[in-house]
């Protein structure tokens, strides 16, 4: 089987694949101070398996400290060296960037993924730690994208900063007028971070000049699609797929 791990700022998501199909997935908390034992013993546990059910390992991280303490818990515990997402790879698409190395490995994932599964041009927002917006075209050109805030850290913030605001649920608003506090945050957040993403998709796709696909990922995705004008589709685990995808190009 085939052990996909995503590191993100907030969460690690895990996948397990047999014969390129998702069979289990799970989400961890990101602990960069944590050791390569307590990780590898937490993975074993979670999907019931024990290192010889694993015969590749790949791995993307935007938690440098962590890239470093998982190769060496793959190589330790699973006896595998993990294949890590770069810009270098091989990943179906040419990238049209000032600078390729500053690409976050998980947006080099959902690209991939994205074209692979539903060529191009297409726009991929992913709703994790921070709000992404990747772009691709109808030719397999990686043009870059946006990046915001994510729904939860703005959420936080605000609480965090606004004495009188409490942390609140995030959950689709009744309305836009809200009628007491904690409605009228739902609103603010939810509603805005949804006008802010359709906003930007045509903003984008008028640069483009082409009619874009829009595919959402991420925790929040199907929160903000409900609302959204612009997003087709949700893929929930589009992320975990980009990485069997990779792996498959690269082993």
């Amino acid at each position: 089987m085939l052990l996909a791990i995503d590191i993100g700022n907030s969460n690690i998501v895990l996948g397990l694949f047999r014969d390129r199909e998702l069979q289990e997935h799970r989400r961890i908390a990101t602990l960069p101070h944590q050791t390569p034992e307590p990780y590898a013993s937490q993975i074993q546990d979670l999907f019931r398996i024990t290192p010889q059910h694993i015969r590749g390992i790949i791995c993307s991280s935007v938690v440098p400290p962590l890239e470093t303490i998982f190769t060496k818990m793959c190589q330790e515990h699973f006896q595998l060296d993990p294949l890590i997402v770069t810009h270098e790879m091989e990943t179906g698409l040419t990238i049209g960037i000032d600078h390729p190395g500053e690409i976050g490995a998980d947006r080099i994932v959902n690209a991939a993924a994205g074209y692979a599964l539903y060529g191009g041009p297409l726009i991929i927002v992913d709703f994790g730690t921070a709000t992404t917006l990747c772009v691709i075209s109808s030719k397999g050109e990686y043009m870059g994208g946006a990046i915001a805030p994510g729904l939860l850290i703005s959420s936080e913030a605000l609480s965090d900063k606004a004495a009188k605001l409490p942390k609140i649920k995030l959950s689709r608003p009744g309305t836009t007028i809200g009628k007491d506090t904690i409605s009228s945050m739902q609103s603010g957040i939810v509603n805005g971070f949804t006008s802010l993403v359709d906003g930007l998709v045509e903003r984008i796709r008028k640069e483009m000049g082409e009619p874009a696909r829009v595919i959402a990922t991420g925790g929040l995705a199907l929160l903000i699609e409900a609302q959204s004008r612009e997003i087709s589709e949700v893929r929930p685990h589009l992320t975990l797929e980009g990485l069997q995808i990779l792996y498959d190009k690269n082993r």
